[in-house]
């Protein structure tokens, strides 16, 4: 799936002339967290959020720059910040250097982005122009509906994949394990080197088609076992 089969098509948007105390009671009245910055046509020009707003309450908090900061500091950064906490317009205050996505990227990319910037929503554009957005939830709604429903598999269908799918894993210790299935339930007894090795060794069986239930019982490895062996 890309970012265009999920992404929020009906937003509220802002443009950067608003006031900063109507976007405050915007976001409150709607119940959102953060809304695009747009100009008239509809191209995107920032992001606002509630820290955007949160930032002018602590700003007067903020410990003022000394006299050494303001001659060799960065002052384009000084005055952006200032700006940022003190401004009356959504231009003041928002957010200008946005993670963007186009209507074609794929979701695995998407979360990955969320995950790295630590961001809630990603808009999407093409051409400059704000098409949607995608937030967290609209990726958690398409990991559901993207859930397998169940598969019907016989038992050595199950034995041959789940031996595939162990033979890719390095960490899997093959050798020290065995998986039985008795309709469509596996069990895997052995040894795993480690909690960490047991659970992924629980979640590799669970996604082989046709495994209705899994059960581990895996026990410490004795010394004897060597450690890297394939």
């Amino acid at each position: 799936m890309i970012a265009r089969d999920v992404m929020t098509r009906s937003l509220v948007t802002v443009r950067p002339d608003m006031p900063v105390a109507s976007l405050a009671a915007l976001l409150s009245e709607r119940g959102v967290s953060g809304v695009p910055v747009t100009d008239e046509k509809g191209c995107l020009l920032g992001i606002v959020t509630e820290g955007d707003l949160l930032r002018r309450i602590a700003a007067p908090r903020d410990e003022k720059p000394g006299l050494l900061a303001g001659l060799f500091g960065d002052t384009a950064s000084l005055a952006t910040r200032f700006s940022r906490a003190h401004g009356h317009t959504v231009a003041d205050v928002m957010t200008r250097e946005v993670e963007t996505v186009t209507p074609g990227t794929p979701l695995p990319t998407i979360a990955a982005l969320m995950e790295q910037r630590n961001i809630r929503r990603v808009p999407v554009v093409e051409e400059g122009m704000l098409l949607g957005v995608v937030s967290r939830a609209d990726l958690l709604r398409a990991l559901l509906a993207e859930s397998p429903e169940a598969t019907q598999a016989d038992d050595a269908e199950i034995r041959r994949e789940l031996a595939r799918r162990l033979r890719e894993q390095p960490w899997a210790d093959r050798h020290f394990l065995h998986a039985s299935v008795r309709e469509g339930e596996v069990t895997l007894s052995g040894f795993a080197r480690n909690p960490e090795v047991a659970r992924a060794l629980r979640v590799l069986a669970e996604e082989v088609p046709g495994v209705r239930r899994v059960t581990v019982d895996l026990a410490p490895p004795p010394p004897f076992m060597p450690r890297g062996m394939p």
